[in-house]
């Protein structure tokens, strides 16, 4: 596990098509815009909805790994 991924994870990735890989990345993006919304709202309960959202968006358009 020198990468820091299981034989499991690899054997399940190698398995997947390219679709259901791409559709999985989508899924975990979106999820993770949504936690970050939801820790903004619970961090800044004085914003509002719209405020929030584009706070979410400046945060991924920016963002680097």
């Amino acid at each position: 596990m020198e990468n820091g991924l299981s034989p499991e994870y690899i054997a399940t990735l190698q398995r997947m098509t390219g679709q259901q890989k791409l559709r999985t990345a989508f899924s975990l993006y979106w999820s993770a815009r949504k936690l970050k919304a939801a820790a903004l709202q619970l961090q800044h309960p004085d914003w509002s909805q719209r405020q929030v959202e584009d706070q979410v968006k400046q945060i991924f358009l920016h963002a680097s790994s």
